[in-house]
């Protein structure tokens, strides 16, 4: 296989590609990244629309994980062309639009009194949530992808070369900054900071889970998700680009070729760890830890024992979302497009819609018994789910 299509298979720019020296595939078996095609599936479940729009143009054509967020009562998305809008999440009424006039490169982030997003000169915008004015701007050392997070009385970005940066939320005014060691190739994405009351939890592309002390930016622990093997660049990738879940004390954090580990908050000892390679988030449903693998084959794994109750392998390499939880479904959104309903008990197809042409990257967002879906070319929506039985 060609490095130039492993690269893009990983999301990383085809810039890289001059950087690195020894040609390498990602897989030994050219069939195994050729994507699965689209199941035909028979629905006994659907995915009914209340309502959907246009943001923009989306991510317009660029590798980002524009992301929308709910706050206050209110959900917000921006497109790579800067536009922002404030929508009911219930009924889809817009209560407001703006023309950033800014190329977007992460968002959004909010808190009570801010939204926040980063544009292509690297500088965290801050805007009011209710009229989306400008109310500080602070430049930052590199490119952020990830959306800000914020926990009302400071707001962090990552950069996509291991900095963070942590910023008063009223003034912007910057606090301290925390470098991690970065390697020489990483996966082009990263995850947001997930902002406590005391800590930060911040993802690395050197393979660490790094817990911060929100008041100085020193680390408190560090646990080790993946530890870089081989000879290459891109066999010692072990980026961690997935946003750890925080779940009564402990994080739930996987990376590539690495771990899928729950970590104790108060000192980052391992409480369980199993072998797996994602670029995603896991979900959680009553009984299931569900994880989509970088070959995008859906496991779900019992919460109890983590032994491997299903394998769904029929959409491999067809570049998966992270996958979201909704009634007694697991859903995962696809490159060309498709959302697919699998079931949580066994993985077998329950239903499949096509939504984004563009494809979906975005990770779906869960409100109430409600899915917001947002994909590459812009478009945003809500779903409820539908049995058709």
């Amino acid at each position: 296989m060609g490095l130039s299509r492993c690269l893009r298979s990983l999301g990383i720019p085809l810039a890289i590609a001059g950087m690195v020296s020894v040609m390498v595939g990602c897989s030994s078996s050219e069939n195994l990244e050729k994507p699965d095609p689209v199941p035909s599936v028979v629905s006994s479940v659907a995915l009914k629309e209340q309502w959907s729009l246009s943001v923009g143009d989306g991510h317009d054509g660029e590798y980002l994980q524009l992301a929308p967020v709910i706050v206050g009562g209110s959900l917000y998305a921006v497109s790579a062309d800067g536009e922002l809008l404030a929508v009911g999440p219930a009924t889809g009424d817009v209560r407001w639009r703006r023309d950033l006039d800014e190329r977007i490169m992460a968002g959004v982030g909010g808190d009570s009194r801010n939204l926040y997003v980063v544009n292509a000169n690297a500088e965290l915008i801050a805007l009011d949530r209710r009229e989306a004015g400008e109310n500080w701007r602070l430049r930052l050392p590199n490119e952020v992808l990830a959306p800000p997070q914020s926990n009302g009385n400071l707001v962090l970005a990552q950069t996509i070369d291991g900095k963070v940066v942590a910023a008063d939320a009223s003034t912007g005014e910057q606090l301290w900054q925390y470098d991690a060691p970065a390697p020489a190739l990483s996966i082009r994405a990263t995850a947001s900071p997930v902002v406590g009351g005391e800590l930060a939890l911040v993802s690395l592309a050197n393979g660490r889970l790094v817990a911060l002390a929100l008041e100085t930016g020193q680390p408190v622990w560090q646990y080790i998700v993946g530890e870089p093997t081989g000879r290459t660049e891109l066999e010692r990738l072990v980026d961690v680009t997935a946003e750890p879940l925080v779940v009564e004390g402990a994080a739930l954090v996987a990376g590539y070729q690495g771990k899928l580990a729950l970590v104790d908050l108060r000192n980052g000892n391992e409480i369980w760890s199993r072998p797996t390679s994602t670029f995603h988030s896991p979900a959680l449903g009553p009984e299931r830890v569900f994880v989509v693998r970088d070959n995008g084959d859906v496991t779900g794994l019992d919460a109890r024992s983590l032994d491997e109750v299903w394998n769904q392998d029929a959409l491999s390499w067809r570049r998966l979302s992270a996958p979201a939880v909704i009634g007694d479904q697991v859903v995962v959104g696809d490159y060309e497009g498709y959302l697919h309903l699998l079931s949580q008990e066994n993985g077998q197809f329950q239903g499949q819609i096509e939504f984004d042409d563009e494809g979906i990257r975005s990770p779906m967002l869960r409100w109430e018994d409600r899915l917001v879906v947002y994909g590459n070319g812009g478009r945003l929506a809500v779903f409820t789910l539908e049995d058709r039985n």
